[in-house]
């Protein structure tokens, strides 16, 4: 099996929170069981590279990516945890990514060109995977800034055979936000296999619809921590497919049945 594990956080290049720890434990608890993994998050300004030793992939690096008619270049640095004899990889742009926050401004309004952000940031991961021909068989997803991967891996990534057959999961925190991302988040979103009425819901693009994407496009949830908004988590279980709650006591045997699961009934 191998496990490609997307977030939007990772201790300890931020802060401890719940989705921060288990980002940072469970891909370890993973390879330990002898499965290869990827793992990888935004390089945001806060996080100092020098004293995590984060260092250029200069052959990964190079890449334009297109959003809004714009050419962005993508930046891939990597970071190892040594304790856990674990690579992270970070997706980076010095327009979207070298600001002191993560997604919040000082006063906790969300960025707004969050809706770009995101786009960048899922798509530099697939398109890196893609270069390290490394295919595969689970995408873990987790926070909402992910949301656009199961819709990218199931269409805009469907002919490719590294993604063929992979199966998505998407974890649900709570990690609402308030102001909708831009109007034209749907549009700055399209890419070739994706189709107008496949981002239908985004014509509202707030916390709420971002996440029932997400639901649409991923083959199993996990919902995470006691304050998950109600609204999402009755679409995620309404959507009729595998959904777990996490326990901190038995989460890495709770997730690995699921992967194990998906893949039984491919």
């Amino acid at each position: 099996m191998k496990v490609l594990f997307i977030t939007q956080e990772i201790t300890p290049y931020l802060p401890e929170t719940e989705m921060s720890t288990i980002c940072r434990y469970l891909p370890q608890d993973v390879q330990e069981r002898g499965t290869e993994i990827r793992t990888f998050m935004p390089k945001y300004g806060c996080i100092n590279e020098r004293r995590n030793q984060l260092h250029e992939v200069i052959r990964l690096s190079g890449m334009n990516l297109i959003i809004n008619d714009s050419d962005h270049p993508l930046i891939i640095k990597v970071a190892s945890i040594q304790s856990a004899r674990m690579q992270v990889y970070f997706i980076d742009n010095e327009e979207y990514f070298s600001r002191r926050h993560t997604l919040c401004d000082d006063s906790g309004e969300t960025f707004s060109d969050n809706d770009e952000r995101a786009v960048f940031f899922v798509r530099g991961v697939l398109e890196t995977v893609r270069k390290l021909r490394w295919q595969p068989n689970i995408v873990h997803c987790h926070g909402w800034f992910t949301a656009l991967a199961p819709l990218y891996v199931r269409k805009a990534f469907r002919e490719d055979p590294l993604f063929s057959q992979t199966k998505v999961v998407y974890s649900i925190y709570n990690d609402d936000f308030t102001t909708p991302l831009s109007s034209e988040f749907k549009i700055k979103a399209l890419a070739d296999g994706i189709l107008k009425k496949d981002m239908a819901v985004l014509d509202r693009p707030n916390y709420v619809n971002i996440n029932k994407l997400a639901i649409n496009f991923s083959d199993a949830f996990i919902t995470v921590g006691d304050q998950i908004n109600p609204a999402v988590e009755e679409y995620a279980i309404n959507s009729c497919k595998p959904i777990i709650k996490h326990n901190p006591e038995t989460y890495f045997q709770d997730y690995t049945a699921l992967y194990d699961d998906l893949l039984k009934n491919e």
